[in-house]
Parts: C-alpha cells; sequence; structure tokens
C-alpha cells in the first residue's frame, strides 16, 4: 500500500519516540510504501526547526531519506474532490491523489477530519490511530 504522510505525521515521529513513530517503523516493516512530497517535507522541516530541537531535525532528515518524497506540480485548477478543504491543506490531498497513494494519514482533525474514512480519488483519508487498527487489527482472543 502506499501511504502519504502529512507533515504533521512527519513532525510527530521526529519529535518524539511515541506512538506515531512506532506506527511509521510498523508500516515500513510491513513492506508498506511511505511518501510524502516537497510541500509536506517543507512544512516539517519548518515545524521542528521552530518548534523541536536538533534531535527531532537529525530524525527528521533521517525518515525522510528513507521515504519516497517527490516533488509534485500541483494542477492550476483544484479537482472538486479537494475544494472542501481550506487552501492551504488542498495541495496535501492532491499531492496524494498524483501519486497514486491508497491512503493519506493526518492528524489534522480540524480540517481533515470531516474526510476521514472517506475515499478521494482512490485515496482514502485516516486519523494515525484509524490506519494503525485498519492495517494491524487487534487479535482476537479465543473463547
Amino acid at each position: 500500500m502506499r501511504i502519504f504522510l502529512d507533515a504533521n505525521v512527519l513532525f510527530s515521529a521526529a519529535k518524539s519516540a511515541g506512538a506515531i513513530r512506532l506506527l511509521l517503523h510498523a508500516l515500513h516493516a510491513a513492506g508498506h510504501r511511505l511518501v510524502a512530497d516537497e510541500y509536506v517535507a517543507t512544512d516539517a522541516r519548518r515545524n521542528v526547526d521552530g518548534k523541536a530541537g536538533n534531535d527531532a531535525a537529525a530524525y527528521l532528515q533521517a525518515l525522510l531519506s528513507r521515504i519516497e518524497v517527490s516533488p509534485v506540480q500541483y494542477p492550476t485548477v483544484a479537482q472538486a474532490d479537494v475544494m472542501w478543504l481550506p487552501h492551504k491543506d488542498r495541495p496535501v490531498l492532491m499531492a496524494a491523489m498524483a501519486l497514486k497513494c491508497d491512503v493519506l494519514v493526518t492528524g489534522d482533525r480540524t480540517h481533515f477530519g470531516p474526510g476521514y474514512g472517506k475515499v478521494f480519488d482512490g485515496v482514502t483519508i485516516y486519523a494515525p490511530a484509524q490506519l494503525a487498527q485498519a492495517v494491524f487489527p487487534p487479535a482476537r482472543e479465543s473463547t
């Protein structure tokens, strides 16, 4: 599966060795392709530089070197599938669609929350916890 990572997911993975970092490691280990574009990579770098320390910046750089980071040419006219998003968030979904990703994972509940679980031009939007449950469902106990 091709999984597009929003800037807030990259930031969270860089800032701490918590659940998001563990999720990205598990997805990579399971053979999923982690994808970003230069738009979200630049946003993540700017946020890490402004809000986190040198260790986070180094981790982000290492993470970006291990995933597919692509330049994307955005259409001059936004597709109808993204018009529900604020202008600044439209390039994120457009990039996921242009890069033929199956999933866009974002923690931005305010802007992307209404799209969680919905499919836009082949891309399903998930919160990190939703993606974790979809890809790694909890084992059922036998009775």
